[in-house]
């Protein structure tokens, strides 16, 4: 009987009759089988489709396996060629995750991504482009359970690759790179919302996902074509990176920008300028504003590390950073706001001394040129005014501080110039970082002037206006005009001959009236900035933007803090400039002097109209019509064209101003600090030093006796120590050294003699017993006092 069983079943099996053998095959296998038609281009059977997804979800145990037999028909369709059914299996899988929610649907996509594996790493582009489609529809689903121990290692990799590639067929490579940029894309998406994923902010990932990025947004040629409405790589790209960045925490950050660092650094993208600005516009964009300041850091950072790079490549970095701190909108770059600075003014030190040596790096024979130097320092000094323009009020004025206390004032702060650099890279540093604080002060606005000019920051600024550059005495001119210009009137004082005018409400100034702490700022400060005004009209160098940034200096304090007895200082200082423009000083042109008395002239017509005293503006407008031809010589000039102190102060006195004060002459005095402004070398600093050490004067050979037995006689006038000064300086500038140094040692000796004269006085001879000498007898060698052998009694 069990014979006969077996030779019926191996007789149908051979004759081809096998329908009671299918239906001993499980269920879910002839399920799958059935959504497989028997032409690969009629497509997925659908309602074969659906009820093998009717029996996945009534029996979700069973999705595994469904599963893996798709995987085995994948796989060996793929191995066949058979590319109809492959793309059939595909989009049942699809269906199957979209439908199936259940808790062992791990498994399942385990499954999948095995075949989407399969695909990827297959030669066919459509068989990549179909794997990679799968697999974004993958990642948009979001699973119910976590996966511990899914990696996503070989999709990075694979993908990144996709985003690299080269094939020939222009059109082919454009979808492959798409594909790989959409891969991406999804495994962010996928890795990011779930903890307990694979990291994706790792850098071993990071340093795959961005360039990748990259490449394709710098590719042009693969922009998209005018009118055509597909996306374009580059736009994909994009909204792709735009979308990694946006995710990234707060400690993802460092890893994110990073790779963008080395990408521009690897392909030289920094001298361009243009790729990485767009960059960092997009990264600046996409994070989260309280990220931003990271950015920020990392670019400080990579400055840093490029510091001996090329002058482009440091240039596009401050580039980048300018346009960076723009769009940076929330009012601090974080909490180290003064390192920003600390690291620009540090850059603006090395371009100095790159630009005088002519190399970034001797070691590795580095050069640079002046004109990429120079260009260096343009954009560092933008960049500062940017980053300040991003701070509020109070952290502006600190970093007009720091940079102050970063400028080499001369006898208050040390030079800042490397040894190679010596003093012409102090004087252009001092250069450089006045323009930066120039560009700090452009946009600052404070009503409070005693806060916006401490005598911590005016004096050092203003010692700088007697300072024998006169580039650095326009540009203090220019910041201290910044600084007080609180109503935006500096344009309206652009050129001298037409601000003499008959009516300056032509000019719409706007005036407020002056406060109570600008009246104590000019209380405390007022008689220092007319004295340095004063001493900067007598600088033999300046020309005529010097003496139109004075003009509008004036005419802004007249404007913005005078009050009554501002005003009538305000009067006695153009008198006083009157004056120094008549007086008969070598030092002064003939143009000077005539830019001095017309600087005088349109200011006082300026300030008589401000005042509204009809008598003291019809004075000024008759001198001033007689003014119209400078003369040949100023020696002998008098009369109807010189402004008259007491009929100024007539008038002004009838008004109820104080005419006391106006008839004092004003007469600025040279204080020691400016005296240590005026230096410019080394050689003059060691000649002041001596000129104001009684040791080396020729005049004070007997500085021991005097100072022993009587007091010094008065100060010479200022006339007799100028000249003295003047002659101290020419010998220590012109002399041998040999001659210096004899005369040096000649000093020291007299010195010494009169030392041992003092000493000499103070010995006395010792007591005689008798109260006398014997007579006859030679009288014995005086012992000095501290030779004297006294008694053990006396001895304490």
């Amino acid at each position: 009987m069990e014979i006969a069983w077996l030779s019926a079943r191996f007789y149908m099996s051979t004759t081809g009759v096998c329908g009671c053998c299918g239906a001993l095959r499980p269920r879910y296998k002839r399920l799958v089988d059935n959504i497989f038609p028997e032409d690969p281009e009629d497509g997925l059977v659908k309602v074969n489709m659906e009820k093998l997804t009717f029996y996945a979800l009534s029996a979700p145990e069973k999705l595994d396996r469904i599963g893996a037999y798709l995987s085995e028909r994948l796989s060996r369709d793929v191995a066949r060629h058979r590319y109809g059914y492959v793309c059939i299996a595909m989009e049942a899988l699809d269906q199957l995750l979209m439908a199936c929610h259940c808790q062992s649907i791990n498994l399942f996509v385990e499954s999948f991504l095995t075949m989407v594996r399969k695909l990827l790493e297959a030669d066919k582009p459509n068989l990549q482009i179909l794997g990679t489609n799968s697999f974004v529809k993958f990642a948009n689903i979001e699973e119910d359970t976590a996966s511990y121990h899914r990696s996503y290692d070989f999709f990075v990799s694979r993908f990144s690759e996709m985003c690299h590639s080269s094939y020939e067929d222009p059109d082919v490579r454009t979808k492959i790179r798409m594909a790989g940029i959409r891969g991406l894309q999804g495994v962010v998406r996928k890795t990011v919302r779930d903890e307990l994923q694979a990291n994706i902010w790792e850098r071993q990932h990071m340093d795959k996902i961005v360039p990748s990025l990259l490449f394709n947004l710098q590719d042009p040629t693969d922009s998209g074509s005018p009118g055509c409405e597909k996306e374009s790589p580059a736009e994909l790209t994009e909204r792709c990176f735009r979308e990694l960045l946006g995710r990234a925490a707060y400690g993802n950050i460092k890893n994110a920008i990073k790779p963008v660092l080395m990408h521009l650094d690897n392909h030289s993208l920094w001298e361009g300028k243009s790729f990485a600005v767009r960059c960092f516009k997009i990264i600046m964009y996409s994070i989260q504003s309280q990220h931003s300041h990271l950015v920020i850091q990392q670019l400080l950072g990579h400055l840093d590390a490029n510091s001996k790079s090329s002058a482009t490549v440091r240039a596009g970095i401050v580039e980048v950073l300018s346009e960076a701190a723009v769009i940076e909108a929330s009012g601090s770059v974080g909490p180290t706001v003064l390192e920003v600075f600390n690291t620009l003014l540090k850059q603006l030190r090395l371009s100095v001394d790159y630009e005088l040596t002519g190399s970034c790096d001797p070691y590795c024979n580095n050069k640079t040129t002046t004109d990429q130097e120079r260009q260096l320092q343009e954009a560092v000094i933008k960049t500062i005014g940017s980053f300040a323009n991003t701070l509020p009020i109070y952290q502006r004025a600190e970093v007009m501080l720091f940079i102050m206390g970063k400028i080499p004032v001369p006898g208050i702060y040390p030079a800042l110039g490397s040894p190679i650099a010596g003093f012409e890279g102090s004087r252009m540093i001092q250069v450089m970082l006045l323009k930066s604080l120039l560009q700090v002060t452009e946009r600052y606005e404070s009503s409070n002037m005693l806060a916006a000019l401490p005598s911590s920051f005016l004096e050092p600024l203003l010692s700088f206006t007697l300072m024998e550059d006169p580039e650095i005495r326009l540009l203090v001119l220019s910041i201290l005009i910044s600084l007080i210009d609180r109503h935006q009137n500096t344009h309206k004082f652009t050129f001298l001959r037409s601000v003499i005018l008959s009516d300056i409400s032509v000019l719409k100034l706007k005036v407020d009236k002056c406060s109570r702490q600008d009246n104590l700022f000019m209380k405390k400060h007022g008689q220092r900035l007319y004295r340095h005004i004063f001493l900067t009209c007598s600088e033999e160098n300046s020309g005529r933007s010097h003496y139109q940034a004075l003009y509008t200096l004036l005419a802004l304090l007249s404007v913005e803090l005078a009050n009554e007895e501002v005003v009538v200082d305000l009067i006695r200082l153009a008198l006083a400039l009157q004056d120094l423009a008549l007086a008969n000083d070598e030092r002064l042109s003939l143009y000077n002097r005539c830019a001095v008395h017309a600087l005088s002239a349109a200011y006082l017509s300026l300030i008589s109209q401000l005042t509204t005293v009809p008598a003291f503006c019809q004075h000024i407008q008759e001198v001033s019509r007689c003014m119209c031809v400078f003369p040949e010589s100023l020696e002998r000039v008098e009369g109807e064209v010189l402004f008259q102190q007491f009929q100024i102060a007539e008038v002004l006195g009838g008004s109820g101003y104080n005419i006391e004060i106006l008839n004092t002459p004003f007469t600025p005095q040279i204080t020691d600090e400016d005296r240590l402004s005026k230096r410019k070398s080394i050689g003059d600093t060691i000649s002041l030093q001596m000129d104001m050490d009684p040791r080396y004067s020729p005049e004070r050979e007997q500085v021991g006796c005097v100072c022993v037995f009587s007091l010094m006689d008065s100060v010479n006038g200022e006339e007799q120590e100028r000249e003295k000064r003047r002659l101290v300086v020419e010998r220590f500038q012109t002399a041998p050294f040999e001659e210096i140094a004899a005369h040096c040692g000649a000093k020291s000796s007299l010195l010494q003699s009169k030392l041992d004269q003092i000493f000499e006085l103070t010995i006395r001879p010792p007591p005689s017993p008798s109260g006398s000498a014997s007579q006859g007898q030679t009288p014995t060698r005086s012992v000095p006092v501290y030779e004297m052998k006294f008694p053990d009694l006396c001895v304490y």
